[in-house]
């Protein structure tokens, strides 16, 4: 299924929409499969990474050989990635121990062990490093192969790598020194040289008078008028890796500056003063709902629930100049995603998508890093030659 010598692959589990996955094809890596439960996520993982391999499967029920066969294969993969479920770890859930989605943690790490990647590269909520999951890391971690160096679990901030939200996350790295060159904590996550992405500039081009009848798919299209050479525009409008992408998404960006998600929600009268009233960085007192700075940094964009837990929408930013929350593409903007990323046709699980996801401008920046010290032509383990 992948050749490493042509393209070192990789495999993203728990991928979601593909956060990682975008920033692993951009560093150079070929995504060679996805493996995610959320049906609707998987759906929108095929339309932007049609080559790479699909299986809708409960990563807790999965073996690295399960997976290998899947892939026709008899090498591991290149690289391991994972965002594991983080809601029993995160500060805004119940923070339970026994929630039993704190295992999948567990299991990426199982993968690990069983797959022996040159690397891997898990995600998760800061929460996972308080003292009362110790245990959970400790466990977990206890599954990587004596000979693998493991970095220190690093906290990193979105915003200081490029991305317009504040969003910080612990990153969890490891490697097989036969097959990746010294690699520090200090040096993966060096934040110096990125410029601040604010919410305006991060929102520019986009249409700005959004109408609540436009709640069709098709309506969403809206034209985009962005144009620059900046990092963070050439990321939004380009840098389209060979196999990614859905062609007639990229071509209505390419020929008719056209952009999906821009839908509108319906919001009374009363809502909107309140939202006008509303001063940047501040929090409306009835919804919840915080206005967007346009001089600072989105916060944290949040999933929700998923069906199996109530389907509880999330709380969305109000836009930073008028009143009314933001659009899913605007969402998708303030994430690091580009204008040709798709995601699902319906606001609730476009959100829900982008919020559980890594920014794919952070997971660029700290896998090209990685592919950087792979050792020439690093070829995966063969099965056979693995203890």
């Amino acid at each position: 299924m992948f050749d490493s010598i042509a393209r070192p692959a990789v495999i993203d589990v728990f991928s979601g929409v593909g956060g990682l996955s975008l920033g692993a094809a951009r560093a150079g890596f070929d995504v060679a499969a996805s493996v995610e439960l959320d049906e609707r996520a998987s759906d929108a993982h095929a339309v932007n990474f049609p080559g790479a391999l699909h299986l809708p499967w409960d990563v807790s029920k999965t073996s690295g050989e399960k997976l290998l066969e899947a892939l026709k294969c008899a090498v591991a993969p290149t690289g391991l990635l994972g965002g594991p479920p983080c809601q029993g770890f995160s500060s805004i859930g119940k923070r339970s121990k026994e929630d039993p989605r704190n295992q999948l943690f567990w299991h990426f790490f199982r993968l690990v062990s069983e797959l022996r990647p040159a690397f891997y590269v898990a995600e998760n909520v800061p929460g996972i490093l308080w003292p009362q999951n110790e245990d959970v890391r400790t466990t977990a971690l206890a599954l990587v192969p004596e000979s693998y160096v493991k970095l220190e679990p690093t906290v990193v901030d979105s915003g200081q790598l490029g991305a317009p939200t504040s969003r910080e996350r612990v990153f969890f790295v490891g490697y097989d020194p036969n097959r990746v060159d010294a690699l520090t904590a200090e040096s993966l996550f060096e934040a110096k040289g990125f410029k601040t992405i604010t919410v305006k500039e991060a929102l520019t081009g986009l249409p700005n008078k959004i109408r609540s009848d436009w709640q069709r798919p098709e309506q969403g299209w809206r034209r985009s008028t962005l144009v620059g050479s900046s990092y963070f525009r050439s990321r939004v409008l380009g840098n389209i890796p060979a196999g990614v992408g859905d062609e007639k998404s990229i071509a209505r960006l390419a020929e008719h500056k056209e952009v999906s998600g821009c839908l509108g929600t319906k919001h009374s009268e009363d809502t909107r003063k309140r939202f006008q009233r509303v001063r940047s960085g501040e929090r409306e007192s009835i919804s919840r709902f915080p206005r967007l700075d346009g001089d600072g940094l989105c916060p944290t964009l949040r999933a929700g629930t998923g069906p199996e837990r109530g389907s509880f929408q999330s709380v969305r930013p109000i836009h930073w100049k008028y009143p009314r929350v933001i659009t899913p593409r605007e969402a998708a903007r303030l994430q690091g995603f580009p204008d040709w990323f798709q995601f699902d046709e319906t606001k609730w699980h476009s959100f829900r998508q982008i919020g559980n996801s890594v920014s794919p401008l952070v997971a660029e920046v700290i896998l090209s890093r990685i592919f950087a010290k792979l050792h020439q032509q690093v070829g995966s383990v063969p099965l056979a030659a693995r203890p």
